[in-house]
């Protein structure tokens, strides 16, 4: 018997829960006993569990968290058309300072160069942290070529035939004499 399996004694107890479709998780909740042992005693056994389920639910986990990026490379965009369109909004901008402590503040019609940096380096960020997100889709667009290249060949070989038609007809028509 190989190690790490359980007691011959609880053989036929695993045996049972597992004839009842129960999974290794609750066999091992209900043996007491951790779940890596009954999957060493099972596969000794010969007893297989059906995966389906955890398939089927990693499968969901996977499209769930899929979903979340997709929702937060739009925040992030977001973040970063906000800042970009906060670049031409009137910009209050102030100050403590002096001897006193005083607060100055001045609105500009625009953002001024300082907070213009700020706004497009969040702007870049946003974007990026978008992008690590959800990538742009990339297109060659090989496709598109080849049939423009398809399209102006049939054009091509269309407008060829016509000259040679011409040519026939002009080589068959007698010449007028004056």
């Amino acid at each position: 018997m190989p190690t790490g399996v359980i007691a011959e004694d609880k053989w036929d107890q695993l045996r049972a829960l597992h004839a009842e479709g129960k999974g290794r998780n609750v066999i091992a909740r209900e043996m007491g006993i951790a779940a890596a042992c009954i999957s060493r005693t099972a596969e000794y056994l010969g007893l297989t569990f059906d995966r389906s389920r955890i398939r089927a639910a990693t499968a969901a986990r996977v499209a769930d968290l899929a979903e979340r990026r997709s929702l937060l490379a739009v925040k992030f965009t977001d973040v970063a058309e906000d800042s970009l369109d906060r670049i031409y909004q009137p910009t209050t901008v102030y100050a403590f300072g002096g001897s006193t402590n005083t607060y100055e503040e001045h609105t500009f019609g625009e953002a001024p160069a300082a907070e213009r940096r700020a706004l497009v380096s969040a702007a870049g960020t946003a974007t990026d942290r978008s992008l690590k997100l959800a990538p742009a889709e990339v297109s060659s667009n090989l496709d598109g070529a080849k049939s423009m290249l398809a399209n102006l060949g049939t054009i091509l070989t269309s407008y060829s035939r016509d000259m040679d038609e011409q040519d026939a007809v002009g080589d068959a028509e007698p010449a007028d004499e004056a």
